[in-house]
């Protein structure tokens, strides 16, 4: 048996909101109570932690991950504002200076984050400055939102891309021309690739992050490489935050959906990043009307509700719940008309209990809202994206205009309705950064969908347990026998009075009986997280 012991601080439970001190003991907790109790249980104890007021709190879940992605983004050329690319010109001159500090290679150089939006050219780069900049070498640039790229000509040439649908001769791709490109910029040692897994894994677990759910998918990764993701994070011995495996491969028939499952054991669902259309920053997400600033276009359709119905009716007989990506409302309408066949199929009780999940989902009316409510669909939304894009000057509304973009993701509209929520980042494509994803759904650009820090707080924690159908573990809360999946903060806080007079240190609601949280406000510095703790065992520690 080994035991630590979590004392001189303040515990987010719902169990005792005034706690101060926690004990784990193999892998759960054990006890939650007051310091003058905690001090006759320091004997019993392997560790002794004096967390000098700091917060301990349930461990996040990243409810929307791409595992490799995100190792490689930390490895590459980082193209955003963040990473102090504010123009094209910054942007082809971080391209020169990476491939200028290399050995000449065939091995592409890679760029994340690029938004041509947020550029004064207003435009992405073109192949033959790409060419120009990283003096012939293959380049491979992903935009912001992963769903289009620009490539120089040595890769296309070497990917075969011209003439592949979504191939640009100035080199941006989307669509067939982007998968192409992005096989050629994942070409990899095994070796490379476990390390990256590591990098990445380890990195959100400096963030707070107990579990991530991978969405895996043909084009992002392997069907091998989520195998081994599964086998890296089975245990919490390795030292590496859970994982919860998603495959996004269409399934015809309910043995398609069986032989997925044979071949990655441990699969929680089929689906995930199952794309019904593309992305609002690319142009690819699918609309009713055309985009405000490309009249011609309104985005892509990869699916057709006839296979839509085909896989969710595939999935839910072999078992498990399926996923899509759905972002625009006409891909949102052909994915009601999906299920809803299914429904016809299968019975709407037995859609509903297998617990089908959405991603993303930006773009939700009313119809939409009671459709979803009632075929008991959970939703794995990114409030990020609204702090990055939502407002009345930036992409959405340069995209959409206006009046569609202030609808967009609607977070109180889906809270009051039930409706099942999980936060995620879909890192790279924003940072994964639980705390930002908190702020930016209690301070949505729209005030009317803001929701509470509880709310947000908790759609980041026990609801990405829920939609992965694991809540009844207990998961996602600080309570005695629930798994000890937790994280340590040091934080700005407001001081409260509780009813028995004791002052509590943290809180985002001062009333009385509610678990506490950091100080949310928009001038408050951002909590550090100092240990994430999964299953007991420490995956991340800066207590020193």
């Amino acid at each position: 048996m080994t035991s630590t012991l979590y004392r001189h601080g303040v515990i987010h439970s719902p169990a005792d909101p005034f706690a101060e001190a926690l004990l784990v003991e193999d892998g759960v907790v054990a006890w939650l109570g007051a310091d003058d109790t905690a001090d006759a249980m320091v004997s019993r104890a392997d560790e002794v932690v004096d967390l000098d007021g700091a917060l301990v709190a349930p461990g996040f879940v990243d409810a929307h991950v791409h595992v490799l992605e995100t190792g490689l983004a930390l490895e590459s050329v980082d193209l955003s504002a963040a990473g102090g690319v504010r123009s094209l010109a910054d942007a082809l001159d971080a391209v020169h200076r990476a491939a200028s500090s290399r050995p000449a290679s065939d091995v592409p150089l890679l760029g994340f984050g690029w938004d041509e939006l947020e550029w004064p050219e207003g435009r992405a780069p073109t192949r033959s400055e790409l060419d120009a900049a990283a003096g012939g070498a293959p380049v491979y640039l992903a935009r912001v939102d992963v769903h289009s790229a620009v490539v120089s000509s040595a890769l296309a040439r070497s990917a075969g891309l011209d003439g592949l649908p979504g191939w640009s001769d100035d080199g941006r791709v989307e669509r067939d021309a982007h998968h192409a490109a992005r096989d050629a910029a994942r070409a990899m040692s095994a070796g490379r690739r476990t390390a990256l897994y590591r990098r990445a894994l380890q990195h959100v677990a400096s963030r707070g992050i107990v579990s991530v759910h991978e969405q895996s998918a043909p084009f992002i990764d392997t069907r091998d490489g989520l195998v081994e993701l599964l086998a890296l994070t089975a245990s919490a011995a390795d030292g590496l935050p859970h994982l919860v495996g998603y495959r996004g491969e269409r399934c015809v028939t309910v043995d398609d959906a069986r032989e997925v499952l044979a071949a990655i054991p441990g699969l929680t669902g089929i689906g995930g990043d199952l794309n019904v259309d593309g992305s609002l920053g690319s142009r690819t997400a699918a609309l009713r009307a055309p985009y405000t600033d490309d009249p011609t276009h309104d985005g892509v359709l990869y699916l057709t509700a006839e296979e839509i119905c085909n896989h969710v009716t595939a999935v839910t007989r072999a078992g498990v719940h399926g996923g899509f990506h759905v972002i625009g409302d006409r891909a949102m309408d052909e994915v009601l008309l999906g299920l809803r066949a299914a429904a016809d199929v299968e019975g709407v009780e037995a859609i509903a209990r297998a617990g089908h999940r959405l991603e993303h989902a930006e773009m939700v009316d009313a119809p939409t809202l009671a459709a979803l409510v009632l075929l008991g669909v959970r939703l794995s939304v990114q409030p990020a994206f609204d702090a990055a894009w939502g407002g009345e000057s930036a992409m959405y509304a340069t995209r959409l205009g206006p009046g569609r973009a202030a609808a967009l993701n609607p977070l109180a509209d889906l809270a009051a309705a039930g409706v099942p929520l999980a936060f995620g980042s879909d890192a790279p494509v924003t940072p994964a950064d639980p705390w930002a994803g908190v702020r930016a759904a209690i301070r949505h650009s729209a005030v009317e969908q803001r929701i509470s820090a509880r709310a947000a707080f908790r759609a980041s924690t026990r609801g990405g347990w829920r939609l992965a159908g694991l809540d009844h573990t207990g998961a996602g809360e600080l309570r005695v026998g629930a798994p000890a999946h937790l994280a340590v903060w040091r934080a700005e806080h407001l001081a409260v009075q509780a009813p028995d007079g004791r002052l509590s240190t943290w809180s985002t609601d001062a009333r009385a009986g509610t678990p506490l949280l950091p100080d949310l406000s928009a001038d408050a510095p951002d909590p550090v997280c100092l240990r994430t703790v999964r299953d007991g065992v420490v995956v991340f520690d800066a207590l020193g």
